[in-house]
């Protein structure tokens, strides 16, 4: 047998890559860690072949670093086992090129695996395959867009530790006022956008409309609506590398923190969702713009597993800095047609376009376990058949009174007790997910700031 681990390939792919880019001299081995951090490996060309046939070891402990990059002990993952390795593979069809780095460069993504063949379940990617499985019992395929705001900054770190708003590159002055879709601010940054959209379409990427957001120095880019779930996140790594690289190449660094500023409104990645049938047309096509029961069953899904998915899609202690009364961010579990007061939004359009948009999730929230948490609660409501409550017309933080959990230790312990979460991501995922945020909760509130001084040192 040529090949004895299931995730292995012939190396095909990586042979006919090569062959038409002869200019690539390393390869970047992208792996994504529950808080969403790049983590891998830089290998020479010649060196990629015996990736896709054997495999590249990596420790397990890699699968259970909190944000910062710590071993986190309590996900079992580091001298439980003594830091064994675990054998990660290529995902056919990520391999493409890396266009803003100086040296040619490709990039593919990796998921891990156990030695014996079975998928590594602290791997995020898996966790959201196990969910998108559950569709083909309803004949079903996921439709999704993924859309990403971010914030364009300065590299220098001013002398107080705070971050400030980027310079134009045409005035040399700092964006100060909110102008929401202004076209003089995708003017001012036209460089970075124009070679941001030449390295999307290197890479395949679907990138489509770019915006200036609901701040100075806000941007926001969508993607477009992909018929394969797995395949619209794996773009969604990319594009998230993308901006950056190429913000660095020119003087920027783009953030995707929930909320970077104080007083500004902060960053989300809206996830939209709609559902094709075994015919391939959209199932929650309808004229009604309520959609179809199907529709609407996912829409009651989504808001009764909503409070306990918030960890995953509020994933940090900044992340709950974004949930602000009329701040663009959703804080309670409801929803609404064409209204941006609400967590599940039915835009407008003609029939056939029908979907539902997902708002609740910061920028800072790992893709995969954002989109497999989404998933899970609308497949929940579908098979359930849940009803949905009555719609929000009007505005959704004065008309609700049920909210979301908007702190980090209520939302995590709504996921730790949640049954559903370890369902449908699976136990052992659901246990190392609850484990690095405990951790990480923990190290972040003993550390002691500026602004314990700024509020303490005199006062208390």
């Amino acid at each position: 047998m040529p090949f004895t681990h299931p995730a292995a390939t012939d190396g095909a792919e990586a042979a006919a890559f090569l062959a038409a880019n002869p200019d690539i001299e390393a390869v970047q081995l992208v792996l994504t860690d529950t808080s969403g951090v790049a983590r891998g490996k830089t290998v020479r060309a010649h060196e990629l072949a015996a990736v896709y046939t054997g495999g590249r070891p990596l420790p397990c402990s890699i699968l259970g670093l909190d944000v910062t990059g710590a071993d986190v002990d309590e996900t079992g993952l580091v001298w439980e086992e003594g830091d064994a390795d675990r054998l990660a593979f290529p995902v056919p069809g990520t391999l493409r090129r890396a266009p803003w780095l100086p040296v040619p460069t490709a990039q593919v993504i990796l998921s891990v695996w156990h030695l014996d063949g079975r998928p590594e379940e602290a791997d995020p990617r898996h966790a959201l395959a196990r969910v998108v499985l559950r569709f083909g019992e309803l004949g079903l395929t996921p439709v999704v867009a993924p859309e990403l705001e971010f914030y364009l900054v300065d590299p220098e770190i001013g002398a107080d530790g705070m971050v400030k708003l980027a310079k134009s590159p045409l005035t040399g002055q700092r964006l100060a006022t909110t102008q929401v879709y202004e076209l003089n601010a995708l003017e001012e940054f036209g460089a970075f956008l124009t070679e941001l959209q030449a390295a999307f379409d290197t890479q395949g990427i679907p990138a489509e409309t770019a915006i200036s957001e609901f701040a100075p120095g806000q941007f926001e880019i969508t993607l477009r609506h992909q018929p394969d779930a797995m395949k619209a996140i794996d773009e969604a790594i990319f594009f998230k590398r993308t901006i950056r690289g190429v913000a660095q190449k020119h003087g920027l660094v783009a953030t995707f923190m929930a909320k970077p500023f104080t007083g500004r409104t902060g960053s989300g990645l809206h996830l939209h969702l709609s559902m094709n049938g075994a015919d391939g047309r959209n199932a929650f096509a309808s004229a009604d713009e309520t959609g179809p029961e199907v529709m609407r069953n996912a829409i009651a899904g989504l808001i009764a597993t909503m409070p306990e998915a918030t960890a995953i899609f509020a994933p940090g202690a900044n992340s709950y800095r974004r949930f602000r009364l009329g701040s663009y961010a959703p804080i309670a579990p409801c929803w609404g047609v064409n209204n941006r007061s609400v967590s599940v939004r039915v835009p407008i359009g003609p029939a056939p376009s029908r979907h539902v948009e997902h708002r609740v999730c910061g920028a800072d929230a790992n893709p995969y376990l954002a989109l497999a948490a989404v998933l899970a609660g609308a497949h929940h409501g579908m098979v359930k058949k849940l009803t949905p409550p009555p719609i929000v017309v009007k505005d959704g933080y004065a008309e609700t009174v049920e909210r979301l959990p908007t702190h980090w230790a209520d939302a995590i312990a709504l996921f730790e007790s949640s049954d559903l979460m370890r369902d449908y991501l699976g136990a052992r995922y659901a246990q190392v997910f609850t484990a690095i945020k405990k951790a990480e909760m923990d190290r972040f509130y003993a550390e002691v700031g500026a602004l314990d001084y700024l509020w303490y040192l005199r006062n208390a």
